[in-house]
């Protein structure tokens, strides 16, 4: 992780349920860095001293932002940060963590879900590789227990595109679920290898899904995120 923030002599102001346009109420109160939305989290604090990850940005009351990072939201949980900032008597443990990715993957999976509604989210092997080297493909998906064959053969269009662009523009791939976690989140939606298409709902797919890559692997370089992920 390259995120090397120094703990705060005083912290950020927290959003105090102010409107999204309030840049102090979107800094993160452990890096100090003000953000967008898509790029933090939002927490507030819960009737039972919890604290509660307001993914959706809608809760009300007096809410604080962490980049989408883990590493940095463990570090708030072990400096306590969440209670300085909330003003509260707040607590909150590596179960945080755990219900933070689960709520992101939910979020991943029922985009995916509207994306394949609205015919811009497809699966497939065959069909992945026709959108891809039509360009018509705008990241591609694969299960983390895909065949190496099969991902191999994907990537090969998603390379073959970027050389043959004008722009260069690289098609990202993700590969976030096992298909056991799919089954589970998807029921008989889930996949092994499937792809984004440009429009809306294709567009929210792939936004949730950096999120969700962002949170679980930072700033790694994509080898280090393949080898987490392989050992996971």
């Amino acid at each position: 992780m390259t995120s090397q923030a120094h703990e705060p002599d005083e912290l950020p102001e927290t959003d105090d349920g102010q409107p999204e346009g309030n840049v102090n109420g979107r800094m993160c109160i452990v890096t100090r860095q003000s953000g967008s939305p898509d790029e933090l989290i939002r927490f507030v604090a819960g009737p039972d001293g919890s604290v509660v990850p307001d993914l959706k940005r809608q809760l009300p009351g007096r809410g604080c932002w962490v980049k989408a990072e883990r590493a940095l939201i463990e570090k708030a949980i072990a400096k306590k940060l969440f209670a300085r900032a909330l003003k509260r008597d707040v607590k909150a443990g590596p179960e945080l963590l755990v219900l933070i990715d689960r709520l992101m993957a939910q979020q991943v999976a029922g985009m995916m879900t509207m994306a394949r509604k609205a015919g811009q989210f497809i699966s497939g092997a065959m069909k992945v590789d026709a959108a891809v080297r039509s360009g018509n493909a705008i990241a591609v998906f694969h299960a983390t227990d895909a065949a190496a064959d099969g991902v191999r053969k994907l990537d090969q269009a998603r390379k073959a595109w970027t050389l043959g662009s004008d722009a260069g523009k690289e098609i990202p791939s993700f590969r976030l679920f096992s298909g056991a976690e799919m089954d589970e989140l998807m029921g008989q939606n889930a996949f092994i290898h499937a792809c984004a298409l440009a429009g809306q709902a294709g567009e929210g797919v792939v936004k949730r899904a950096t999120m969700l890559e962002q949170y679980r692997h930072g700033g790694q370089p994509e080898a280090e995120c393949v080898a987490a992920r392989t050992e996971q």
